[in-house]
């Protein structure tokens, strides 16, 4: 048989025939399959968890069928409590689907420890930048009998001497001994 006549025989649009009712019933299936599976057009709303403690917001994310995820927490914001929600991804009142993920970051007990810098024989000057570069607060400014005027002869944090390496909290008022440019009797 040749091949124009077997393309205009019954035989070859009948099986044409099926083969195209099988890939639409195939079709029809795999769609109906992704609907129920993808939950399509079901959606849960990610309620507002900023300020809210880590039991509550896992409390709130099981009722909407979410899961909690937890990001690094370095970041101290004073204007929450320890251990809150101070950011989530994605933001509240957003549609999500069932058991997405909820990304929260918390904040921490308190601020970041860093070490103290080395600025000791250094001029006030010079010091200032570099421990606030740190973030760190001037507190106390105190002069003793010294040939070097401004001169950083030691550095206190709560009455207490600090060595350079000794880790602080960030943002903790150091109190500066500098040199009054008298020499010493």
């Amino acid at each position: 048989m040749s091949i124009i006549k077997f393309l205009t025989s019954k035989t070859f649009f009948k099986q044409l025939a099926l083969a195209l009712i099988a890939l639409l019933v195939l079709c029809f299936i795999i769609i109906k399959w992704l609907n129920i599976t993808t939950n399509h057009g079901n959606f849960e709303v990610v309620p507002n968890l900023t300020g809210k403690s880590i039991d509550v917001a896992k409390i709130e994310l099981d009722e909407n069928n979410l899961v909690m995820e937890i990001q690094d927490s370095a970041n101290f914001n004073p204007d929450y409590p320890r251990y809150s929600v101070i950011e989530q991804e994605p933001p509240a009142g957003e549609n999500v689907k069932e058991n997405r993920k909820i990304y929260l970051t918390l904040n921490p007990s308190g601020y970041r420890k860093i070490p103290v810098p080395n600025i000791l024989n250094r001029t006030f000057r010079q010091a200032r930048p570099t421990l606030e570069a740190l973030n760190f607060e001037i507190g106390k400014k105190t002069y003793v009998d010294n040939i070097g005027k401004d001169e950083v002869l030691n550095l206190r944090f709560e009455g207490k001497v600090l060595k350079p390496g000794t880790l602080l909290p960030k943002h903790s008022k150091i109190d500066v001994v500098l040199g009054n440019g008298n020499r010493p009797n």
